[in-house]
């Protein structure tokens, strides 16, 4: 089974075509968008031309299947509003050439996915979470997007040549390869990470409800500013995570919303997002704790009320031991010395997968750590390393 380079490359740029943004190798594909459909078919054509069955599902994922039980590669093509070209893109063309390059070696047999709203128009990583059983196609179908267009509405589109959804048995593990989308191995000297396991995602929305006022005739020690309210917040959050927390840690604070906001009126409402992400489920608890205590405390120090919605999120996913192994293993022989084993903080359609089988990652740098915008990109050698790597570690497995 011998990957071809050329190929691999030539596809990854044709499919920077569909939705190019036209600053520098930016795209913009959502999910169910024109760009997306049209990247999907082209892929579905690639796919067949590969010796490989094409089948979507009804939620619109899209595999290349090779005949009897097979291990499957991929990731998902659709982009962030202002995405980068690789996100996604670069796991489902790998998975493409390896699948590919068995095919025509005659086995062994290997299939490849695209996955469906991973970026979450509608949801978070929908197309795995609903393949997985992690989340009801029924329950899916009422997501809406920010137009107000249903999840439902949305894959009207694709349920014409949609299959029914395929069962897990049909596949012996799940391979996904990956920008790291963050800093650390493009700082370094090595040029693979061998995920360990994905962070758990916490989310929850806080309201710090005070009172709105006159800005130029309410006294400083009489308000009940909701915004001051947030930055205390923010500061005392900072200071009682400190004996928590690890290096990998981390939180966000963002989408906040304040009112009035206007430069002439004590902000009576301030209601923001709060994010946390860390492998360990039990420190994911204790920042849970910390985040409702301070903000009681916070609301009797500024004179407010404190509303905090219910916590969602996803728990830490572990990669497959077995798994791992074959990728340290293909990492030291192509790239000796120059990989390392590490978490991603950031969520991939391998943490669904592996509700339902063996499941690893592997990841490429990011160059200066960016993503999720239109300047993403990674030194092709890099890109080459990382297939070589990855196709290694399928014949191993």
């Amino acid at each position: 089974m011998q990957v071809n380079e050329a190929r691999f490359l030539s596809d990854l740029h044709a499919l920077r075509q569909f939705g190019a943004s036209g600053v520098g190798k930016g795209v913009v594909r959502r999910a169910f968008s024109e760009a997306d459909l049209a990247a999907r078919e082209w892929l579905a054509d690639r796919i067949a031309g590969a010796g490989l069955a094409p089948h979507f599902d009804p939620v619109g994922n899209l595999f290349g299947l090779a005949p009897g039980k097979s291990l499957l590669i991929g990731s998902h093509s659709d982009t962030q509003p202002e995405g980068g070209w690789l996100d996604g893109a670069l796991g489902v063309i790998a998975g493409l050439e390896i699948a590919r390059a068995a095919a025509e070696a005659g086995g062994p047999p290997i299939s490849v996915v695209s996955f469906q709203d991973e970026e979450g128009r509608f949801g978070v990583t929908t197309g795995s979470d609903i393949w997985s059983g992690k989340l009801s196609l029924a329950e899916a179908d009422l997501f809406t997007d920010t137009d107000g267009v249903t999840l439902a509405e949305a894959r009207q589109t694709v349920t014409g040549q949609a299959g029914e959804f395929l069962s897990h048995d049909r596949f012996s593990g799940f391979l996904e390869m990956h920008i790291e989308q963050g800093p650390w191995l493009d700082q370094s000297s090595e040029r693979i990470g061998v995920v360990s396991d994905i962070v758990g995602i916490r989310d929850m929305r806080i309201t710090f409800e005070g009172r709105q006022n006159h800005a130029g005739t309410t006294p400083m020690h009489l308000r009940q500013d909701a915004f001051q309210a947030l930055s205390a917040f923010n500061t005392k959050l900072l200071d009682r995570f400190a004996n928590v927390v690890t290096p990998a840690t981390v939180w966000t604070i963002g989408h906040v919303s304040l009112h009035p906001n206007a430069s002439s009126v004590v902000p009576g409402r301030v209601t923001f997002s709060m994010q946390w992400r860390d492998a360990d489920l039990d420190r994911l608890g204790r920042m849970e704790q910390i985040i409702r205590e301070v903000s009681d405390e916070i609301a009797g120090d500024h004179g407010v009320k404190a509303e905090l919605s219910p916590v969602l999120g996803i728990d830490p996913s572990a990669m497959d031991d077995r798994i791992q192994a074959a990728f340290k293993q293909a990492a030291e022989e192509a790239a000796p010395g120059s990989w390392r084993s590490m978490p991603s903080g950031a969520l991939h359609d391998a943490a669904n997968m592996a509700a339902v089988m063996p499941v690893g990652m592997l990841f490429v740098p990011s160059i200066g750590g960016i993503s999720h915008a239109f300047d993403e990109d990674t030194d092709e050698s890099d890109l080459l390393l990382g297939l070589q790597v990855l196709a290694r570690a399928a014949r191993l497995l």
